[in-house]
């Protein structure tokens, strides 16, 4: 069987450029084990570190878990990123959405009309290129969005699309598969 190689190197904390080691070590002892995708980033130190900050902010903001799992699934989908459905369908279900509620964010939308209103205006900024029709906008404002969550969910669309273009155009692979990946560039 052939394991997708990723373009980049995946690094670890041991192959990882020194300015890159500090991020990494906190996500391996938050996380236990190291996406994929921050191996490749560790690449560039000031990405990693640019990449970490930007989540670290978002996750301390007004949305959930559950919404911003919601806009990583179908930005996710969106890009094809094979990498960024895997990890966000487990991190979705670990914030409590049914399986039901992963495929509907996969196809921006949701169950729960609040949450289908924000992922129709956020599927807009993605195809119209930033320009979403008006009524989108307003729909997710009467749905009780307000201006603070609308942006951050913006925001997370955008660093949701950095990484699925990082996992997309360096061919990252579905985590679990480097150590393989890693045997087959040695051979």
């Amino acid at each position: 069987m052939k394991t997708s190689m990723s373009r980049f190197q995946i690094h670890d904390d041991l192959t990882a450029p020194e300015g890159s080691v500090p991020v990494l070590r906190g996500a391996l002892a938050t996380g236990g084990q190291l996406p994929n995708f921050l191996g490749v980033l560790a690449g560039s130190p000031a990405a990693l570190r640019a990449y970490a900050r930007f989540r670290s902010e978002l996750r301390h903001g007004k949305l959930t878990l559950a919404t911003l799992e919601r806009i990583a699934l179908a930005v996710a989908e969106y890009y094809h990123s094979e990498p960024g459905i895997a990890l966000h369908s487990r991190a979705a279900r670990g914030a409590g959405l049914a399986l039901d509620e992963v495929a509907l964010a996969r196809k921006f939308t949701s169950k729960d009309e609040r949450e289908a209103a924000l992922l129709r205006y956020l599927q807009a900024v993605l195809e119209q290129r930033g320009r979403p029709p008006m009524h989108l906008h307003e729909e997710a404002r009467e749905a009780g969005w307000d201006d603070e969550q609308i942006l951050e969910a913006i925001a997370a669309v955008a660093l949701e699309g950095f990484t699925a273009l990082v996992t997309v155009a360096g061919e990252v692979p579905v985590d679990g598969s480097s150590e393989a990946s890693r045997g087959l560039q040695a051979a």
